[in-house]
């Protein structure tokens, strides 16, 4: 066989088998690769919901927290969570690969949920109550300290696996490949897909096994399905494409440019810049840069300085290096102006669920609804909207749009938007019917059950549901999608830090609602008496931010620029990299 045959065999976009040599197409990737890595996805989100979803009744219940400190509790934890992987996908991008980095995160993410499901299990360690009144002894201390520890443990192991799973599973499709990419457009669909899958077994089972059957075993069961899943992950090693790995910092160019930029401040660019050093691309890369009138036009036009020669304290920086730094302040203007929307999906494993405990959970006159159970509502409703928008709402659009994903992933992610806002608007509705059930019915003290269905809450679930297929999964493509092609673990960091980062400012708002609306003796919108409070009052205030902040999402993607797509053709049997073009438009708004 001679060597033109033998390049064609293999994948065209430079990704290499475990010991760095090229492999074959037709033997690796797609999603006969991606099925190995499902597995860990749906046993990771089934631990993490849950924990994540019932760990508000946990420090209420067994650790005696009251709710505001609770909240915070829950909030900053969730928010280390989705912060940690900025370093995770630091590692994986300038130093260990996104295989390696995995690897080491998950034992780390192993051995905190062994550690968990020990402290939880050990019943001398958990505090004695007699008559209403807990005794906070030196045995009680130390669960919390080791239960706690074995939370951020489990963070610090996310940090590693969140950015780097889903992104080595978008690595098995060539982008060079037509019928790879076309398979890669529904990627991050499904793969949110079986994500929600464990999650709804989580809100379902895990946290009725939690408060009936034992902590424990509650943890355990998780416990023992990542173990496994993670023996299935490295069946499927020898079929499995890497990327090559960076041979300098992802982040060198962006520093590079700024300071450029900034020490050539006073200096004019020309109206047409060209690159000054012609930068050398590793073979298969894909270009994402090229000077067209969107990058012309682009509101970071200022780091055009940093191509200046003439003048110039500093090496100047190619073109390539300029763009590339453009590409990342957009994804983060869009980062930003994405902060509300992700502090309102914060709700769910909070306010939403205090909520719950305050109303009529049964059914019939034996079996009691845990109050984390109804987010389950929000996996199902996703569960249910991925496949119609998959196979049906994506192919009309496409035919309507031309665009191969049907509306662009602003668009998307506009929708989801608007959704959540019409949630949180049927959460303060519901709260106002809540606040009224009590007054009528006369409903005092912390634990007095409101009679009233907590089957009320299903639509601003369900809503936060529909939300997330647009805006979670939305997100997650959006900043792999645009991310530098040598920075795309570091990229979709942006996705789990926006959550991260909603989490703490969750955190942030809550404490300072409390403290400013109960001081001098005022009542406090987030009492730890909900129903002798204004939780009403605290999801108006949310939906007024919901709203500034939909003008400023707008008004954001109206200016963004996309990424430019190269395409490869065939020269004398080797495939080559051309200019690309823009693959998306901005909303047109």
């Amino acid at each position: 066989m001679d060597l033109e045959t033998n390049t064609s065999d293999y994948t065209h976009d430079g990704t290499l088998d475990l010991r760095g040599r090229p492999i074959i197409a037709s033997k690796s990737g797609k999603w006969k690769a991606c099925a190995f890595l499902l597995a860990y996805e749906v046993f990771e989100r089934m631990a993490f919901y849950g924990i994540a979803s019932n760990l508000v009744v946990y420090l209420t219940t067994q650790l005696h927290e009251d709710t505001v400190s609770s909240v915070r509790n829950v909030n900053n934890w969730n928010g280390v969570v989705w912060m940690t992987p900025i370093l995770g996908a630091y590692l994986a991008d300038a130093y260990l690969g996104r295989y390696w980095t995995f690897t080491i995160s998950s034992l780390i993410y192993v051995m905190g949920m062994l550690l968990l499901t020990m402290v939880v299990s050990l019943k001398s360690l958990k505090p004695t109550c007699t008559n209403g009144t807990c005794n906070d002894n030196q045995h009680s201390s130390l669960q919390i300290m080791l239960f706690y520890t074995s939370l951020y443990i489990i963070a610090l192991g996310a940090g590693g696996t969140k950015p780097n799973i889903s992104t080595f599973g978008a690595d098995q499709f060539d982008d060079f490949d037509p019928h790879e990419k076309q398979l890669k457009v529904s990627f991050f669909n499904w793969w949110m897909f079986c994500a929600f899958l464990g999650g709804l077994f989580a809100t379902l089972a895990l946290v009725y096994i939690q408060e009936n059957l034992g902590w424990g075993l509650g943890y355990g069961i998780p416990t023992i399905g990542i173990i496994l899943s993670l023996i299935v992950f490295y069946i499927g090693t020898p079929i499995y494409r890497h990327k090559p790995k960076n041979v300098k910092s992802p982040t060198g160019d962006i520093v590079k440019v700024v300071f450029t930029s900034l020490a050539n401040w006073k200096l004019k660019v020309a109206s047409d810049p060209k690159e000054n050093d012609q930068e050398v691309q590793p073979q298969h890369a894909i270009t994402n840069v090229g000077t067209t009138k969107e990058n012309q036009t682009s509101i970071f036009r200022f780091f055009d300085k940093a191509t200046i020669k003439e003048g110039s304290s500093r090496v100047p920086c190619t073109q390539a290096q300029v763009e590339k730094t453009k590409q990342v302040c957009g994804m983060i203007m869009i980062w930003l102006v994405l902060l509300i929307p992700s502090t309102i999906w914060a709700q769910i494993n909070t306010l939403f669920v205090k909520q719950g405990t305050t109303l009529d959970r049964h059914i019939g006159s034996h079996f009691l609804v845990p109050a984390a159970s109804l987010g389950s509502f929000v996996t199902l409703s996703m569960l249910l909207t991925v496949p119609i928008y998959d196979r049906y709402f994506v192919p009309l659009m496409r035919e309507k749009t031309g665009n191969p994903r049907g509306i662009t992933l602003l668009q998307r992610l506009g929708i989801g938007c608007i959704i959540q806002i019409a949630a949180i608007a049927i959460a303060y509705t519901v709260e106002l019917q809540r606040m009224h059930v009590i007054k009528v019915e006369h409903v005092v003290g912390k634990n007095g059950l409101v009679p009233m269905s907590i089957f009320w809450l299903l639509p601003q679930y369900a809503l936060i549901g529909v939300a997330d297929v647009f805006n979670s999964i939305g997100l997650l493509e959006f900043f792999y999608d645009q991310s530098p092609n040598d920075m795309q673990s570091l990229g979709t960091t942006f996705f789990t830090s926006a959550i991260g980062v909603g989490n703490f400012l969750n955190s942030m708002l809550v404490t300072m609602v409390d403290k400013m609306t109960g001081k001098n003796g005022g009542k406090s919108w987030i009492g730890n008496n909900l129903n002798d409070c204004h939780l009403d009052y605290y999801y108006l205030f949310l939906f007024g931010l919901t709203i500034l902040n939909m003008g400023a999402f707008m008004w954001a993607s109206s200016v963004y620029v996309y990424k430019k797509e190269s395409k490869m053709v065939q020269e004398n049997g080797n495939y080559v990299p051309i200019e690309g073009k823009i693959i998306d438009a901005s909303l047109g708004l």
